[in-house]
This record gives structure tokens, C-alpha cells and sequence, in this order.
């Protein structure tokens, strides 16, 4: 059975779903894909074990004292969907990508990516804030650009970034 809390952040409040001891969602306000109710479950206090667990990384990841989360996750999605989100999970930590980068490599095109970027349920856990437009620019992003230029900068203070 699916459970959640919603928890106040640097960057808002966020929506942790867990279903059984795994992380399954982590949604931002107005995020472009809504969860369902079946999804998001009974609603939890924020001192449920797992999620407790997952607002401490979150918190350590804002601050810049973590570099990679240590959480048991399922992504759960579309075969296609699943083989982008596997490629947004191996972009290093500080580095970004583009939407034309990740399309090349799966043979796939720049909007279908776009698309399965912007249906990523484990927002910054499954960094997607990590992908850029092809000239650099910030593009699209769940939770609006300005989360997306705060979670770059905590990566990589706004003076070392090359675009």
C-alpha cells in the first residue's frame, strides 16, 4: 500500500510517496504529472521511517553536504520511460547533459526524451534537473526553472558553470 507526506523544503513543499520500504515518487508543486490518488496512498507523518530517511538526504543534498542519494527506489513507468530515467541516473553529479545528447544515445528523438524527462516521479533523486536545451539554456522542468537553476547551483556554484 502506497503512503505520503508532504514535507516543506528549500525548494517548497514536496510530495515523498513510498510504497512498502521503497521511494516511488518525489513531486514538486505544479509538477507536470500528477500523481493519483491510488498513487500517493494514505496520507503519513513525515516521521515515517523511509520518509524521514528521504527529507535527511534531501536536506544533506540542498545544503551540498551529499552528492548522491543512498535510497531503496522503483521507478515505475513505461519500458522507454524507464531506459531515459536509467540514463538521467547515470549523469554525474555537477554535470549536465542535453535532451539531443540522451536522444542520440538511445536512437530516439529530442521530444520523446523531453517527454519521458518531464514524467521522471523521483524528481532530484533521478536527477533530471540535469538536462539542458542544446545551446545550454534552461529548459523545461517539473518544478519551474527557478528550481531547476537552484538545484544546478547547489551542483556547481553559479560562477564555475560553463553556459
Amino acid at each position: 500500500m502506497n503512503r505520503h507526506a508532504v514535507v516543506s523544503t528549500r525548494i517548497g513543499e514536496l510530495t515523498l510517496v513510498a510504497a512498502d520500504d521503497v521511494l516511488v515518487g518525489v513531486y514538486i508543486p505544479h509538477h507536470w504529472v500528477k500523481p493519483s490518488a491510488e498513487t500517493l496512498g494514505e496520507r503519513v507523518e513525515a516521521s515515517d521511517p523511509l520518509i524521514a530517511v528521504v527529507v535527511d538526504q534531501l536536506e544533506e543534498y540542498f545544503t551540498g553536504a551529499r552528492r548522491s542519494f543512498d535510497l531503496p527506489t522503483r521507478l515505475e513507468g513505461e519500458v522507454f520511460q524507464r531506459r531515459v530515467w536509467s540514463v538521467l541516473e547515470q549523469i554525474p553529479y555537477g554535470e549536465t547533459t542535453t535532451y539531443g545528447e540522451i536522444a542520440a544515445r538511445l536512437g530516439e528523438s529530442a521530444q520523446a526524451v523531453g517527454k519521458a524527462v518531464g514524467q521522471n516521479p523521483l524528481s532530484i533523486v533521478v536527477p533530471c534537473h540535469r538536462v539542458i536545451g542544446k545551446d545550454g539554456s534552461l529548459t523545461g522542468y517539473a518544478g519551474g526553472l527557478k528550481r531547476k537553476q537552484f538545484l544546478l547551483d547547489v551542483e556547481e556554484p553559479v560562477g564555475a558553470r560553463l553556459f
